[in-house]
């Protein structure tokens, strides 16, 4: 129920909407997707989806406006986190308002941003801007940004691209120019097993898979030293991690398999590929000759599970200092967090910067909430920014 403090609020209705759909990355996105497509449907806005391969996932791309100019993007996930094994006090996919918050998955991270924008398409359109405001919301960004790729392919085909983009990842309202990038990987230990009475003839998976996972270790320590740093971040290094393990069936046998996923989150100014090829060759030339001095089909192999290039915009740009007048802010910061703004800037080259409603902090915990003034912030935002377009466009 919207109270006297919420009256003003336009978006609160689509955010409890938007809420409702479970689009828990597992699972399909498209009766929001379908949701969506309606609501613009009823305004005469035309949506071009891009599914994934098998049908069950897509993103959105609109264009309120004209078609055939360049304009602003703005970006948002339509996945979220899960909430298994999580302890809410109230139901995760139905919005609860209590004491100036809005509680539910993804209120934080990041449907709210997505519902301002929706609230004010119809405003959009009524002032017939001439330069138009682009809608891009993708699939699967929790996960890896997998769905932001379909959309990047469309953009770099397109015929006339976004002068820049605005991802609506909870900043606080704050305008976010840098996050740090992300390689992701899933490393498999071929051992050879046998009784543990006879372990010096086997090949321990774990074991060896445990000597990698702490050359990892010690390459987080050395990093966390000697840097590159970089001030603005608030951790201000790179980062090496270890986050899931397993591997073995029983004591008293000499696993032949274990399975260890790990990750870097490299600073822009860093080379994430040189940390992962350091990484290789320590295997490469230390354990695998000892592994195949015994068994010789034994070893690691590697799968990629995810890469997020890194953001790194300038503070001079101008996607930069158009956002920050539109905030009313003369600073900016960076996050660690890796975002879809990485992709867009990287390999659709639209410049772009992370700022949207909602702190980091609540995202993917149990009750999630974002607060209303920050609604109220980012409704103000989108009013801001439909009068500069007014004004002269970007």
């Amino acid at each position: 129920m919207i109270t006297a403090q919420d009256d003003k609020l336009i978006s609160l209705d689509l955010i409890d909407s938007l809420i409702k759909f479970d689009t828990t990355s597992r699972e399909s996105n498209l009766e929001l997707i379908g949701f969506v497509q309606d609501y613009l449907a009823k305004l005469d806005v035309e949506c071009q989806l891009i599914h994934n391969d098998d049908g069950q996932k897509a993103n959105l791309y609109a264009t309120l406006g004209p078609k055939d100019k360049s304009g602003v993007m703005l970006s948002g996930h339509t996945d979220v986190v899960p909430v298994d094994g999580q302890n809410w006090a109230t139901d995760p996919f139905a919005v609860a308002r209590k004491d100036g918050k809005l509680y539910g998955r993804g209120t934080a991270d990041m449907k709210s941003f997505i519902a301002i924008a929706l609230a004010y398409a119809p405003e959009f359109l009524r002032r017939k801007l001439s330069t138009p405001i682009h809608l891009a919301f993708s699939y699967d960004e929790e996960i890896g940004c997998i769905g932001a790729h379909g959309l990047v392919e469309m953009l770099q085909n397109a015929p006339i691209k976004p002068a820049m983009c605005i991802v609506g990842e909870p900043t606080s309202m704050k305008v976010m120019i840098a996050h740090k990038g992300k390689m992701s990987f899933r490393a498999t230990v071929r051992g050879f097993e046998c009784h543990s009475s006879l372990a010096p003839t086997g090949v321990n998976a774990v074991e060896y898979a445990a000597e990698a996972i702490a050359y990892l270790k010690g390459m987080a320590r050395r990093i966390a030293k000697t840097g590159p740093f970089d001030d603005d971040f608030d951790v201000r290094h790179s980062t090496v991690h270890t986050g899931v393990a397993h591997g073995g069936t029983a004591l008293n046998i000499v696993p032949k398999e274990c399975i260890f996923d790990f990750e870097f989150r490299h600073l822009p100014s860093d080379d994430g590929e040189a940390l992962y090829a350091e990484f290789r060759d320590y295997v490469a030339t230390t354990l695998e000759p000892e592994m195949q001095a015994l068994v010789a089909d034994t070893g690691f192999d590697f799968h990629p599970l995810s890469t997020i290039p890194a953001l790194d915009a300038r503070a001079e740009d101008d996607v930069v200092t158009f956002v920050k007048s539109i905030t009313g802010q003369n600073d900016h910061g960076k996050v660690a967090f890796g975002t879809e703004a990485g992709l867009f800037q990287k390999h659709a080259g639209i410049p772009t910067v992370v700022c949207g409603p909602g702190d980091i902090d609540q995202a993917h915990k149990p009750d999630e909430f974002i607060a209303l003034d920050q609604i109220a912030q980012c409704e103000a935002f989108m009013r801001r920014l439909m009068d500069r377009l007014e004004e002269g466009g970007v």
